[in-house]
């Protein structure tokens, strides 16, 4: 279970959730350590595909360039991570990306 760094593109939900607690966010750069327990990626080949069709790579590995976050343009919360958000997350201190599916909740149902 290897914690590994991911970019997070600004103008995404990801980037709205970690730069709420994260003071690095303001010059619009935010670089993040998850942990991962896979074997599984995004094949980079189809990446452009994706994208054409509505996906956003919302977060990069630096330095292996793989997708470590991806979301649905225009979509309230569809957010999908290759890490393990759940490993940071504690009872008192939920994850940013926890959090921010219930504030998305919340608006939905307001």
């Amino acid at each position: 279970m290897g914690a590994y760094d991911c970019r997070v593109k600004p103008g995404t939900i990801s980037f709205k959730a970690y730069s709420s607690q994260k003071k690095s966010a303001k010059d619009k750069t935010l670089t993040v350590s998850e942990r991962h327990r896979h074997r599984y990626e995004l094949n980079n080949n189809f990446k452009d595909t994706l994208e054409a069709k509505g996906m956003i790579v919302s977060g990069i590995n630096p330095e292996t360039k793989l997708s470590e976050i991806i979301e649905i343009k225009n979509h309230p919360f569809f957010v999908g991570t290759q890490f393990h958000p759940e490993f940071k997350s504690k009872p008192s201190h939920p994850h940013p990306l926890f959090k921010e599916f219930i504030r998305a909740a919340i608006r939905k149902a307001n």
